[in-house]
């Protein structure tokens, strides 16, 4: 990994971009949807995640965080494993899911291909995280989150996209995850 992609600045902001294995489209059930928003939840409140915007689109999620204790790699690190087993127990139970098979084998497939997975990879390794040092770099990264649903053709306004923190800084919109206002 170049050194141009790592958490240099253990204290610093970041935007973050993860994606599944191969980019499948896996975040088309409001419950797996959910898996996710409950982990950043429970980050928030118990590992120190400060939240300042997300995006979580059918293949992939983007996040501009801080860790408050200083672990933004580890915190990224254990919000990935936590949830790629909760989202493949998930899946292996859903007997809804019409792709279950499909996937578990992509998610095996992943995994056969990296010598540190066991079983099934779900998501692609890198995160690329970018520090946010500016207050212009930070509405940039936040314009480029909130814009994903838009570009994507999914919704014609930001703030419609259900699981955006665009919702959030909108006044006429419930919020699904609550986030932090002060980098």
């Amino acid at each position: 990994m170049s050194r141009k992609h790592k958490f240099h600045e253990k204290e610093g902001a970041y935007f973050i971009s993860f994606a599944t294995v191969f980019w499948i489209d896996i975040f088309t059930r409001m419950e797996y949807f959910d898996i996710l928003i409950e982990a950043l939840k429970y980050c928030r409140t118990n590992k120190g995640m400060m939240i300042f915007g997300y995006c979580i689109m059918p293949s992939h999620v983007h996040l501009i965080f801080r860790s408050e204790n200083g672990l933004p790699s580890e915190l990224i690190r254990d919000f990935k494993s936590f949830t790629a087993k909760k989202l493949l127990q998930a899946i292996e139970e859903n007997n809804q899911e019409s792709r279950k098979e499909w996937l578990l084998w992509m998610f095996k497939k992943a995994g056969s291909q990296n010598s540190n997975i066991k079983k099934y990879q779900f998501w692609q390794q890198n995160n690329k995280p970018i520090q946010i040092w500016s207050l212009k770099v930070f509405e940039q990264k936040l314009n480029y989150v909130h814009q994903n649903p838009v570009e994507a053709g999914f919704v014609m306004e930001p703030w419609e996209w259900k699981y955006s923190s665009a919702r959030n800084y909108c006044d006429d919109y419930n919020e699904i995850l609550e986030i932090d206002v002060n980098l």
